[in-house]
């Protein structure tokens, strides 16, 4: 179901948002390079949590927000939590720099996909990895 939501939050974006918005995207990343993401985890978990949330605002879609609110207190608790297993941070911002490219190229399909996979990709690690929610 998030996947859906925050992926089609990301494809509104592309209509809706300035440029400068999805600058504001850019600049959360600004001072992670390389391994300071692993050095600055905690900092990293909160703007990964605070990404996410951004894309729902963005879309400048209030019933996309308004469904999405009681999913995301939950979403918030695992991305925090899952953040720092396998490496999923540097893999995160990897993925995060891929969507603002997209959304920078106002490519909605490229955006939707990627936001969707990003999800799934959560999703799929919860699955195989995170035992501690049995």
């Amino acid at each position: 179901v998030w996947a859906a939501l925050e992926s089609m939050a990301a494809r509104l974006i592309v209509d809706r948002a300035s440029d400068e918005d999805i600058a504001s995207l850019r600049r959360m990343f600004a001072t992670f390079e390389g391994s300071q993401v692993q050095a600055k985890i905690d900092e990293y978990s909160d703007k990964n949590v605070e990404f996410h949330q951004t894309i729902l605002n963005l879309s400048r879609c209030q019933l996309l927000e308004n469904m999405t609110e009681n999913l995301f207190i939950h979403l918030r608790g695992i991305r925090r939590r899952t953040i720092t297993e396998n490496d999923r941070a540097s893999r995160s911002i990897i993925d995060h720099m891929h969507i603002i490219e997209a959304l920078e190229a106002r490519d909605a399909d490229r955006a939707e996909r990627l936001v969707r996979e990003h999800t799934l990709n959560l999703a799929k690690h919860i699955e195989e990895n995170v035992h501690y929610l049995d």
